[in-house]
């Protein structure tokens, strides 16, 4: 397939109808670079993440390529020029909003030092959260959130390793990674997405963390 190099897909697993329609009204209301075109792929019935992810990134000829949770809201309207801009580096593989410096020892993102921002919507409270502080107009990380994740260049979901819906966003880190990209989480005035996150399914967690473990570390 020929790479159209002035297209951004945005591509989201749903199994929620009114998540898919919100998520829809965001990213109709971004503001589109002259010269460029947007397209939105929504996967259902996918059986994991990196699934869904295979499926729509093969089907799509943009060159870049947002891959969002059902659950996030870009409210930035500059966010396709931004992402852009950091894009102009061709080392630069990959875009996430939050993101680890230095993954820890147990592969628990969270359990370590964090950078980025969002508007996080958890349970009965919103707020607006800053991670943490990105120096610079963007900083390198070995592991984003996978909420969003932002790419240039097309590299195969695991699908062969994670077939739940865990570590799919570190696991993809590390591949770009492993080919010489960075991966990196740009320095945002305000949180340019919402997550309505709620609640965490860890049913699978433990087991996809060995997983990645043994893989990686």
């Amino acid at each position: 397939m020929n790479v159209n190099p002035r297209k951004i897909c945005f591509i989201s697993c749903v199994n929620n109808e009114k998540y898919e329609k919100e998520e829809r009204k965001y990213l109709e209301h971004l503001s589109i670079p002259e010269g460029y075109e947007i397209e939105i792929c929504i996967v259902k019935d996918a059986c994991s993440m990196t699934a869904g992810y295979n499926t729509a990134m093969k089907q799509s000829d943009a060159k870049y390529k947002v891959y969002l949770h059902q659950d996030v809201f870009i409210v930035h309207r500059e966010f396709i020029k931004d992402i852009l801009a950091v894009f102009e580096n061709h080392e630069v593989g990959m875009i996430g909003m939050v993101g680890a410096p230095k993954l820890p020892e147990n592969a628990i993102m969270w359990d370590g030092p964090r950078i980025g921002k969002l508007y996080a919507n958890i349970i009965y409270e919103s707020m607006e959260s800053t991670i943490g502080e990105v120096n610079g107009a963007w900083e390198s990380v070995e592991a984003i959130d996978g909420f969003l994740m932002a790419t240039q260049y097309d590299l195969p979901w695991r699908e062969d390793l994670f077939q739940d819906w865990d570590f799919y966003d570190i696991s993809q880190s590390q591949e770009f990674i492993r080919r010489g990209y960075k991966v990196v989480v740009p320095n945002q005035k305000e949180a340019w997405c919402i997550h309505d996150d709620g609640f965490y399914n860890l049913k699978n967690y433990f087991r996809n963390r060995k997983i990645f473990k043994q893989e990686y570390m």
